[in-house]
């Protein structure tokens, strides 16, 4: 497996939690993990993602910044899902709300639009996940 060029590290409270979130719920796969550091780097697709629990192994955090959930404040990852419906209806039974629920977008990319199928969950620790289905082009 090649690892993107781009992999963001996300700092969790309760790695186990954020372990079976990502995996039970969002289908997402372990490529491999450190238990003893609460470390995973997880893959759905081409998506890559790692996960990490504060206080074990190194925590990544800005001296005198209050660190509290929710975390990621002003940033949402954008995964490319193969069926968006597979996740909402895990997401259903689990009782998880979704911070925005499923809807049908059109961007404008110079001179043609590109259509998502997508909805927005707060993962444990409040990371906004922008899950979506790719429409294609019009």
């Amino acid at each position: 497996m090649k690892t993107n060029a781009l992999v963001p590290e996300l700092a969790v409270s309760d790695w186990r939690t954020s372990r079976a979130f990502y995996c039970d719920l969002m289908g997402f796969d372990v490529v491999y993990e450190r238990p003893e550091e609460g470390f995973s780097f997880l893959r759905l697709g081409d998506a890559q993602l790692m996960i990490d629990q504060i206080g074990l192994g190194r925590t990544f955090d800005l001296d005198g910044a209050a660190l509290h959930r929710p975390f990621g404040r002003g940033l949402n990852l954008q995964i490319r899902i193969v069926d968006v419906q597979m996740i909402l209806s895990r997401l259903a039974s689990a009782k998880i709300e979704l911070y925005l629920p499923l809807e049908e977008n059109w961007y404008r990319r110079d001179d043609h639009h590109v259509g998502n199928r997508q909805f927005v969950v707060a993962d444990p620790d409040g990371y906004l996940l922008r899950c979506f289905e790719d429409l294609g082009s019009r």
